[in-house]
């Protein structure tokens, strides 16, 4: 394991039914393929050994003495592996015939699971060869050259690296309480599911679905194998299904109805489960339940197993997910997204107008992504409440810094929309509060700049007291994650309508109103917003006029740092980590060098501005991340960043 994932893999083998030694070795050619490929566990169909379709041939000896025998044979093939190795076998303890799954390494049967639940209906007749593991009593037999426990006990896998895993046998999952629900609650971290589904019309879309929940309402991964191409097609067909899901999310899939054997690779991130584990105390609860069957009676008893050591060297290790550049933009439908952000941004808005009887709205217009947003959310507010336009107050301060085409655009954008439009030059004021203070004019310091945000802040406050209004925060959340704001300057609002929502997601948002909006100026206006460069144009513009004072050259790249904020926060990495996903996110777009500077800027900026965090106004939340201080985040303004800022020295 490394970096907290573990390489895992599903196949679907070449199948011949009851041709157990044909089988066997279209088993073990994939074997050989994920193995050099560092996979540490490879789960297998729904008796891969013998085929899932034989039907009454399960009554044949000769059939399952062929069985035992190609299980000999495996066990000789992996006994130089440190790979594990989960196939389906037909196993006889005593009168019973058991569907069942053995657990394979280094030569050994490390375990053998029963299947539980035996569908019994439609296309499926199981219960007539096999019984169930609940018919099963604890019982020792010699199979395969080995004496080994067959019991009905959750049996529960530890490798060498501590990962827990359980096994599900196909139809298990489908049952109304899946035994996969007491395993994970007992501590089990991946689910394996040996499975012989066949295909009908929305069959797949329902698995995928039901897989996908039964990750997520677990908090594991689940890794599924399903027969394919060469099973009987006498009264049906087996697609080939082969996934892997982690807490909901799909990593890799196979190719259905595919003529040629299928090996699906991916990593499980075990650390990510494990620190959500911990956050989600709902799950922490329910573990108590774990001892009580919901149908009645006891539960089966626990039962640890302990896969063997590796004996051969490790591997270098390779990541093949994906890692999403932008997490906190992980729909597939962006417009949807998009739109369901907005209107959490909207109803909160509106509820807090309606909590206070207010209907004037006062908040400053740069011509930024910011204000932009938050004046998109204004208006969508006032729309959906019937309240008239002109009650939102959009009030321009140009500054030493403001260019022509930020001024530009916030006028225009007002315009259009139809909002109350004030324009107030800070200029003379800040000027004169500099004299007051003994300030060096042509000193472009902190002092210079802050002199602004405070300047304009405390206009919108008096304008806000005037009209009897509120003042609405423009905020977003990567600039209260890097304390890139004044304190008591823009930092400061009456309601903070982006206060979670990061840059990337901003500029997503005013991309998707302006694709959505019937307004032609309105939608140029924002484009050419977006196309701005970031900036709080604090300092002068150049000779020509254009903005001089960006943002991103001094905090870093705004993708990067959401990209960090995103893995600290919502997860909990430690530096490393992050550095690593950052490395494979963005690939050659940033040197390691360039990731590593602006990773300890970001640790070192967001321990150093905790206190602004501390006294934040109220706002919506919008996705898993927050940084409210009576919300997700909870930190001492006086924390120490020293360990955190070391291991990235370290890189």
């Amino acid at each position: 394991m490394k970096y907290g994932f573990i390489k895992v893999a599903t196949a679907i083998p070449e199948v011949k039914i009851a041709d157990t030694k044909f089988n066997l070795e279209a088993i073990e050619k994939q074997i050989v393929l994920a193995e050099g490929q560092g996979v540490e566990i490879i789960v297998f169909p729904e008796f891969c050994i013998t085929g899932y379709t034989c039907q009454d041939l399960f009554r044949q000896q000769l059939l399952l003495d062929d069985s035992e025998h190609a299980m000999m044979m495996l066990l000789d093939f992996t006994r130089q592996l440190d790979i594990i190795t989960i196939v389906g076998i037909p196993v006889c303890v005593g009168p019973l015939l058991l569907n069942c799954a053995a657990v394979v390494q280094h030569g050994k049967i490390i375990g053998i699971v029963p299947k539980t639940y035996l569908p019994n209906y439609a296309e499926f007749y199981e219960k007539r060869w096999f019984a169930s593991a609940r018919d099963l009593c604890p019982t020792q037999i010699h199979y395969a050259g080995q004496t080994i426990l067959v019991t009905p006990a959750r049996q529960i896998f530890r490798t060498d690296d501590g990962v827990k895993f359980g096994i599900e046998i196909c139809e298990d999952v489908w049952a109304p309480i899946p035994p996969s629900n007491a395993l994970t609650l007992a501590g089990v971290e991946i689910m394996f599911n040996l499975s012989a589904s066949t295909e009908q019309i929305g069959k797949h879309h329902y698995l995928e679905s039901l897989l996908a929940q039964q990750s997520a309402r677990t908090i594991s991964a689940y890794v599924y194998s399903s027969c394919g191409f060469g099973e009987s097609s006498q009264d049906v067909v087996f697609g080939g299904n082969a996934f892997i899901y982690e807490n909901g999310t799909q990593i890799a899939q196979a190719e259905r109805f595919s003529l040629d054997p299928q090996l699906v690779i991916g990593e499980v991130d075990i650390e990510k489960l494990r620190t959500e584990r911990r956050s989600n105390t709902t799950f922490v609860n329910a573990q108590k339940d774990m001892y009580v069957d919901p149908i009645g009676g006891v539960l089966p008893e626990k039962k640890y197993i302990n896969c063997l050591p590796k004996e051969n060297l490790e591997r270098e290790f390779t990541l093949t997910r994906k890692i999403n550049p932008q997490p906190f933009i992980q729909s597939s439908d962006m417009e949807d997204a998009c739109e369901e952000v907005f209107n959490i941004q909207v109803m909160g808005l509106a509820k807090r107008l309606l909590h206070t009887n207010c209907q004037k709205v006062v908040l400053g217009v740069s011509g930024g992504l910011d204000s932009t947003l938050a004046l998109l959310v204004c208006v969508r507010a006032f729309d959906k409440l019937k309240f008239d336009r002109k009650g939102i107050l959009g009030v321009t301060m140009p500054g030493f810094g403001t260019s022509d085409r930020t001024h530009k655009n916030a006028i225009e954008l007002m315009e259009e929309l139809g909002v109350d439009i004030k324009e107030i030059d800070i200029a003379p004021s800040v000027i004169q509060h500099l004299k007051d203070i003994d300030h060096d004019i042509d000193v472009h310091d902190s002092t210079y700049e802050n002199a602004q945000a405070r300047e304009r802040t405390q206009i919108l406050m008096d304008l806000a007291n005037k009209y009897g209004g509120m003042v609405i925060g423009t905020g977003d959340l990567s600039e209260l994650a890097l304390g890139w704001c004044t304190y008591n300057g823009d930092h400061m609002s009456m309601y903070a309508v982006n206060g979670s929502v990061p840059k990337t997601l901003v500029r997503h948002l005013v991309t998707y109103v302006a694709d959505i909006s019937d307004n032609e100026k309105v939608a140029e206006a924002l484009r050419d917003i977006v196309d701005t460069p970031i900036s709080p144009e604090l300092t002068p513009a150049d000779e020509e006029g254009k903005i001089q004072q960006k943002t991103e050259d001094f905090v870093g790249p705004y993708e990067l740092n959401d990209f960090f904020l995103y893995y600290f926060l919502r997860h909990g990495f430690q530096p490393s980590k992050i550095y690593f996903l950052a490395t494979q996110a963005f690939g050659s777009k940033y040197e390691g060098a360039e990731i590593k500077k602006w990773l300890y800027n970001f640790v070192s900026r967001f321990f150093k501005h905790q206190f602004k965090r501390s006294c934040l106004p109220d706002g919506p939340k919008v996705g898993t991340v927050s940084l409210s201080p009576r919300g997700d985040w909870r930190m001492p303004s006086d924390a120490n960043s020293t360990n955190w800022l070391a291991e990235i020295e370290q890189l």
